[in-house]
């Protein structure tokens, strides 16, 4: 269970950062267009293969399931669980991934709404 809660604050903490720094740039004096907060991770130890999930019932039609995924702590991965996340009209989710980079490096994309 710790290690669960130490995902989650982490990736809360990143969340904030995100949100904060896209405040950040609407509110800029010269304006912007859009705004992407796209968390990345750098890391040389591939991600373990994902964890099998059973997957709960639909809270509501407007609820969309996002898998549970490895996420990185500073120092390993950890285990970051699936759950529902509500639905956002014009929006597809994109679901956090580990991808090569590289010369032995993964970098982990987070998820996030992407407009379709």
């Amino acid at each position: 269970m710790f290690l669960y809660e130490k995902a989650r604050n982490h990736v809360t903490q990143c969340l904030v950062a995100a949100l904060t720094a896209g405040a950040c740039l609407l509110v800029s004096p010269g304006g912007v267009r859009s705004a992407s907060a796209e968390t990345i991770v750098n890391v040389r130890i591939a991600p373990p293969a994902p964890r099998v999930e059973v997957v709960p019932a639909r809270p509501s039609r407007r609820h969309v399931w996002v898998r549970g995924y490895w996420g990185w702590d500073g120092y390993h991965h950890v285990w970051v669980p699936g759950h529902y996340v509500a639905a956002r009209h014009g929006y597809t989710y994109v679901e956090p991934r580990w991808r090569p980079a590289g010369r032995g490096h993964w970098r982990f994309h987070g998820g996030g709404w992407r407009r379709r």
